[in-house]
């Protein structure tokens, strides 16, 4: 499930190192005594904090630079002394150290409550400054914000105390000697400190971003942010209530703010285990488990602060293979992205989807050997670092000092697509489970084309719809989703991601998962108090998230559904369109269209986008016009010139994956150009793509999307080549296949006129339309066709003779008469207008009967001509 790339070892990377400069130290040519080295901090740079004590009786703190792969000595102590917290500034100038005091001498620290704090000049080394001597324990930690300025001459430190409050002491600094940075005032520090929170029982340190997260409890219990920004100033940004048991924390727990191995609570003492996530386009996730009674469970709650609700789980242990223990269980929250992994080891392993969480089928839950993560350690041993990177997580193995780059395994998603178990819920491997990966593919990791690639070739390979979603839809909408995702976290609510939105009745499967008990909460009111800097950062962007996700739970049908598409698609086509009407449309696909041709210039190995399909067209210009208008009407922060761009490269996206899989499918057969030839005998592999591109056809028809120009008469080349003639016939008069006139003219040129073929062209000219019958006339030498361009011509003379001499058809016409001779039909027309037109002369002496002149100028015709006697 993971993928776990080491990325320090502190043997290797650090320890090696001491044991070299050990060596030189005493002048030996190995050093091969005991080097007790422990890591303390990793600041926002990578650089990783470490002390260890060696051989001449001391501790020393050093720093490993994780882009230099470097080593460097910070700091020695005269003694050995036993460091709790340690913190380095941006600079290199200051270090800030927590020593839990020594007892008796002994080599070991025990940990004991009297804790000194020390904020130490590294140049020069003997200037030191005491900063706090409490009997609780206290954590240091510098801010690391960014800045424009080249020099800084100054350091600010949060020092953050047992007791439950926080102060941040501003440390003014100046050079002496020209290259010497000091301590400005080291006499005026306690006069230069600000109180940021009274009173806390856990608190969270996010490096990265520069936020402290703390819970303070009144009537009822409250996460609060600050936010600290680059002049070092800092604002409450957020106060978000929570639901916690009583009494949640033994003692203060502090997250995120160095390794204490003096103090270490054990995890059957943790009543609440919490953690708070972010990622930087506007979403926010405060992940706690609670410690329950009954032992044969676990319970954790995801709040979703971005959508507005929160998750709360119940996984019952009964069903895994490990036995339940006795102590309390509390799962890991590893960040990975925008997926949250609820690990517990040896018992299940649940990749919850922080984006699409409506359904659980989005989410990956996995229990017994697929749960295990690989770890070589105990998870208790494990710390879960903020992830640098929005791809990325780390973890910390503490026992045996390494850290690892966390990372979901695409080999392993894979798997459970390409699983031969058979496609049946709930037993087997589930279609919840492919659904989850299949998401997880398409949308988190699908900027690896070689990845697209294998999910299109499972595509082909299951060519058998599943039980409970369509995977050609799946495909569709979650690699159109992943295009637009990044735009703005509110398209996760107006966008289409998953075609079982679509289902008027979802499969209960997909609703559920076994052993796992799943209640929402709407509505958890969190309260933003600061105001944003920048109209583009973190907090705007969760603030307008948060506001428009409880607008869009307020209006009917926010998500866009394409299938809501067809009755305009149908009034359009059955109306008269205007001028204007029909120019918008078309400029809306000349678009799309000419989007689509800057991406395939180097990709003409099918024949798509080479001809005019006027449907099609019809079909993408409305697909642009819907679409935008319906952004533009929940959407109108991202501008109309942000959601117009958006929606063309939508649509042409679209397009671009029929062809991408058209293009997957031709390779994997090894198709070549003779497929295109009507006289060439069809292949099993031709059979394997028709298959194919009928699953396709039957997919976006059943979300109403447009097709490619040119994919209707691929189709029915396929059809035509390998299906029977009367069966061919049959997909045409049920709407399956279309017959476009490219399709129907070559049809006309490359086919011969044996008998097979000639009852085949008689019946495709039968259901042409009128106007294409005729264009299709003159593509089929044959005297049918000769007789049919001949009769076409007289009628035009004749027609053109007939406005010469003034008369004009009224356009009546007899339904029985067949037109075989066409003089005399000219000549009955002609009486037939004239005695409904002109004057009656014989009106005293009654009508004369039309049909009766018809039938004697047709005998005087016939005795003129020989063929009758008078």
């Amino acid at each position: 499930m993971l993928k776990l790339k080491p990325k320090f070892d502190l043997h290797r990377d650090v320890v090696f190192d001491i044991l070299r400069k050990e060596a030189s130290v005493c002048r030996v040519t190995e050093y091969s005594g005991d080097v007790d080295t422990q890591i303390l901090n990793i600041e926002k740079d990578g650089g990783i904090l470490y002390s260890w004590k060696g051989a001449t009786g001391t501790t020393r703190i050093g720093k490993y630079d994780s882009c230099t792969k470097q080593n460097k000595l910070l700091y020695t102590f005269d003694k050995q002394v036993c460091v709790s917290s340690c913190s380095l500034n941006k600079e290199e100038t200051l270090l800030a150290v927590s020593l839990a005091q020594n007892t008796k001498g002994e080599e070991r620290c025990k940990p004991i409550s009297k804790c000194l704090t020390l904020l130490i000049e590294i140049h020069p080394i003997n200037n030191t400054k005491v900063l706090k001597a409490v009997d609780c324990r206290v954590k240091v930690q510098f801010l690391h914000a960014e800045t424009d300025r080249r020099s800084v001459l100054e350091s600010h430190l949060l020092l953050l105390t047992e007791d439950g409050y926080v102060d941040l002491y501003h440390v003014m600094l100046t050079k002496q000697e020209g290259y010497r940075v000091v301590m400005a005032n080291p006499d005026r520090l306690p006069k230069t400190t600000d109180r940021i929170v009274e009173d806390f029982s856990w608190v969270q340190w996010d490096g990265h971003t520069q936020r402290l997260y703390y819970l303070a409890h009144n009537e009822k219990f409250l996460l609060r942010c600050v936010q600290f920004y680059p002049n070092h100033n800092c604002e409450t940004m957020l106060e978000l209530p929570l639901e916690l048991p009583a009494n949640p924390f033994r003692s203060v727990k502090f997250v995120n703010l160095g390794f204490d191995y003096y103090h270490a609570e054990t995890p059957e003492h943790e009543l609440v285990r919490m953690k708070v996530l972010t990622n930087r386009i506007g979403s926010m996730c405060v992940c706690y488990s609670q410690a329950p009674k009954d032992k044969q469970e676990v319970i954790y709650t995801v709040v979703l602060v971005h959508k507005d609700c929160s998750k709360t789980y119940r996984v019952a242990l009964g069903n895994c293979q490990s036995p339940p223990k006795s102590e309390r269980l509390h799962p890991l929250f590893i960040p990975i992205g925008y997926y949250i992994l609820v690990y517990l080891q040896g018992y299940f392993l649940h990749c919850i989807n922080s984006r699409q969480q409506e359904m659980l089928c989005h989410s990956l839950f996995l229990s017994g050997a697929e749960a295990d993560l690989g770890l070589q350690c105990q998870a208790t041993e494990v710390t879960v670092l903020h992830a640098e990177e929005e791809s990325s997580g780390s973890l910390l193995d503490m026992a045996n000092g390494r850290i690892h780059s966390a990372e979901l395994s695409p080999a392993f998603m894979l798997t459970i697509l390409q699983s031969d178990t058979p496609f049946r819920c709930p037993s087997g491997r589930t279609d919840p489970q492919r659904m989850a990966a299949l998401h997880c593919l398409l949308v988190y990791m699908g900027n690896d084309p070689n990845l697209e690639l294998k999910v299109i070739e499972w595509l082909c390979d299951n060519m058998n719809a599943l039980e409970t979603f369509d995977p050609i839809q799946e495909f569709i909408l979650a690699s159109l989703y992943r295009i637009s995702y990044e735009k703005s976290l509110s398209l996760d609510k107006v966008l289409p991601y998953s075609s079982v939105f679509d289902k008027k009745e979802i499969a209960a499967c997909l609703l559920e998962i076994p052993g796992v008990l799943c209640t929402t909460e709407l509505h958890i009111e969190p309260v933003f108090k600061g105001k944003a800097r920048s109209p583009q950062g973190f907090w705007s962007e969760l603030q307008w998230n948060t506001e428009r996700t409880k607008y869009l739970d307020a209006v009917p049908h926010p998500r866009y559904r394409t299938s809501h598409i067809q009755a305009d698609l149908d009034k359009l086509r059955s109306e008269r369109r205007t001028p204007s009407n029909t120019h918008h449309m078309e400029e809306n696909t000349k678009k799309v269209l000419s989007m689509v041709d800057t991406w395939v210039l180097d990709k003409k190995l099918v024949p798509l986008f080479q001809e005019e399909d006027h449907q099609q067209r019809a079909l993408i210009g409305l697909t642009v016009d819907k679409l935008r208008e319906h952004l533009n009407r929940h959407l109108p922060r991202l501008g109309k010139k942000k959601i117009d761009s958006l929606v063309v490269n939508y649509v042409a996206k679209l397009l671009e994956l029929t062809r991408h899989m058209l293009e997957s499918v031709w390779l994997k057969y090894k198709l070549g150009p003779r497929v295109l030839c009507f006289t060439q005998q069809s292949s099993p592999a031709e059979w394997s793509v028709l298959h194919f591109m009928f699953r396709i056809l039957e997919a976006t028809r059943g979300l109403c999307l447009p097709l490619p120009p040119g994919y209707h008469t691929l189709l029915a080349v396929f059809a035509v080549r390998c299906l029977p003639h009367h069966t061919f016939l049959q997909y045409i008069d049920h709407g399956i296949l279309q017959l476009t006139e490219t399709f129907v003219s070559r049809l006309m040129t490359d086919l011969d006129n044996s008998d097979a073929n000639e009852r085949l062209k008689f019946s495709i000219l039968k259901r042409l339309p009128e106007p294409m019958e005729q264009r299709m006339y003159h593509m089929w030498d044959h005297p049918v066709s000769s007789a049919s361009i001949s009769r076409d011509y007289v009628r035009t003379m004749l027609e053109k003779h007939n406005k010469n001499k003034g008369f004009a058809f009224t356009g009546r016409d007899k339904s029985c008469f067949r037109p075989e001779f066409l003089p005399l039909t000219y000549l009955a027309k002609i009486l037939s207008d004239i005695d409904e037109q002109a004057l009656n002369p014989f009106e005293e002496q009654g009508n004369v009967d039309a049909k009766f002149v018809e039938e004697t100028a047709l005998k005087q015709t016939l005795i003129l001509l020989g063929f009758e006697e008078k």
